[in-house]
């Protein structure tokens, strides 16, 4: 073999020996943790969890409200002449309602429209059913499910006051809610 080529192998050696040389030595401890770790354990079939025992009472928001309602007489929604609006001053009660509802799906109201004696029996049937229906958006938009509520009219069959004038007629221009 020629010497120089011999060389030449040499050195190659030594650059690729050199190279793969470390300056970290193996046989020295680190200061670097060691974590150990268990397998992971495939998932097991969990039973649900009981419910934590705890001292706080469970508050039933229905009865709570139905309670405010009873308490207050908050069931009934006035009107002005010839409107189915309902007017600010009852959307509270509006809002106690709709929040019993929320609180039990199952529950449902009876919504029913009362006009006074003024107009004709097919135009009053109307404007009850407008008002019955008018309190049943409130509802609604307010979290009550449709289906808890049903609007109904009674016209001018069902007053709330006998008598002509506009005292007895305020009171009987209204929309009752009912428990179903």
């Amino acid at each position: 073999m020629k010497p120089t080529l011999y060389v030449l192998t040499l050195i190659a050696a030594a650059a690729a020996l050199a190279g793969c040389s470390s300056a970290v030595k193996l046989d020295e401890p680190k200061d670097v943790p060691v974590e150990t770790r268990q397998p992971a354990q495939p998932p097991q079939a969990q039973r649900p969890a009981e419910p934590a025992q705890t001292n706080v009472p469970t508050v039933d928001l229905f009865e709570q409200y139905t309670r405010e309602v009873n308490a207050s007489g908050k069931r009934v929604v006035y009107f002005d002449f010839d409107s189915d609006v309902v007017k600010e001053e009852y959307r509270p009660v509006v809002d106690l309602h709709a929040k019993r509802l929320k609180a039990r799906p199952q529950a449902a109201l009876m919504l029913e429209g009362h006009t006074d004696e003024r107009g004709g029996r097919e135009y009053n049937l109307a404007l009850g059913q407008r008002r019955a229906e008018a309190v049943a958006k409130s509802l609604t938009l307010l979290g009550a499910g449709g289906n808890q509520v049903e609007a109904v009219s009674f016209g001018k069959e069902r007053p709330a006051v006998q008598g002509s004038g506009e005292e007895a007629w305020a009171k009987n221009r209204r929309v009752e809610l009912k428990d179903k």
